[in-house]
């Protein structure tokens, strides 16, 4: 016996855009042929699940593969894992000999043998299709649902820029990794939905945990992406611009959901597109928000001419006109202490005075 023939690894081709999808990005997401991913140089990163985590696909021993061991013939592959980083893949191949199980990187495996395999699963991934996806997931046959191509790209990434919310959720539920970014460009699902302008599938990744704050090889949030290609897409392109504005929507709620805003510094816009320049209590850059995103009370503040100041206690309490309760507040950058209706007093800071 002899050891197996070195091989390039099987070349999948990315699946083809319909003139509506290549139409929908700018230049600043380029496009080559029927190649949905920009092309970038990559960077190193790691994946969330590293393949220590990953339990094998059956119970029974394996080995890794030893390029100075003579094996036998293969019989067939029956699993999968994504090598660190989005750089490769292995298969556990079984073979007709008694030898046990081997981890074979994809380089060691004969060509017609990894198509075998992998070809009807980037088929779903091409046509988006839900059906063969499940066949696939419900077979048990040990495939690794972060599987790359040849180009580091995982199947998530391809249906998400296709915008199908059924293989996003099914992909999701079954374990893939919705933070993975693509070797190419730092890309995540997030990203190709907001490129791609899929406001329904970026919901749907938002839903099932993904990271909107997640940035790509150029330093770019998928909210800040949306925003860009928002910008540079002509007023003319009503649709376009309706489906960006609904992604931006979208990945604006997932990002402001959590934060806490300091105060309201200024306003513009009227209607759907009223805004806030916001302050942050965490110290980021001060940034437009869209008035539904704000609280209230801080818009009321702001509309009623209030100005904030950081208060260090309270030193004395009166009753003032119609006998409404106010405090005497001494303030960290205001020599001066002011009379405050009790309202826009810090609660904490009445119940420390009225402890002394």
């Amino acid at each position: 016996m002899t050891a197996l023939p070195t091989l390039s690894r099987l070349k999948l081709s990315p699946p083809p855009l319909s003139t509506t999808n290549a139409a929908a990005l700018p230049l600043s997401f380029p496009l080559q042929p029927h190649h949905p991913f920009p092309l970038r140089t990559s960077t190193t990163f790691s994946l969330s699940a590293t393949l220590e985590s990953r339990p094998p696909p059956l119970n029974q021993e394996f080995t890794d593969y030893d390029e100075d061991e003579t094996y036998g013939e293969v019989s067939r592959i029956i699993g999968s894992r994504a090598l660190e980083g989005g750089r490769g893949m292995e298969y556990l191949i079984e073979w007709k000999d008694e030898h046990a199980p081997t981890w074979v990187p994809s380089d060691f495996i004969a060509r017609d043998v990894v198509a075998e395999y992998e070809t009807p699963w980037w088929d779903a991934a091409k046509k988006a299709d839900e059906a063969a996806f499940r066949q696939l997931i419900d077979s048990g046959d040990g495939r690794d649902v972060d599987a790359v191509d040849a180009d580091g790209r995982t199947a998530l990434l391809f249906v998400a820029g296709l915008g199908s919310e059924p293989c996003v959720r099914l992909l999701a539920e079954a374990g893939a990794d919705v933070d993975y970014r693509d070797v190419s460009g730092g890309l995540t699902a997030l990203h190709m939905a907001a490129g791609y302008v899929k406001p329904g599938v970026a919901k749907l990744l938002v839903e099932c945990g993904a990271d909107v704050e997640a940035v790509d090889d150029r330093g770019r949030t998928p909210l800040q992406l949306a925003r860009e290609i928002l910008k540079s897409t002509p007023q003319l392109q009503f649709a376009r611009r309706m489906g960006l504005e609904s992604v931006v929507g979208v990945l604006e709620g997932a990002a402001y959901e959590f934060a806490e805003v300091e105060e309201v510094v200024e306003r513009r816009g009227k209607g759907e597109n009223e805004e806030y320049l916001v302050r942050w209590k965490d110290g980021g850059d001060n940034e437009w928000v869209k008035a539904r995103y704000v609280a209230e009370d801080l818009v009321a503040d702001f509309e009623a001419g209030l100005e904030y100041a950081v208060a260090e206690g309270v030193v004395e309490r009166r009753e003032g006109e119609e006998g409404k309760v106010e405090y005497l507040v001494k303030w960290a950058d205001i020599e001066e202490p002011s009379w405050e209706p009790q309202e826009n007093v810090d609660p904490d800071l009445i119940k420390a005075f009225e402890q002394l």
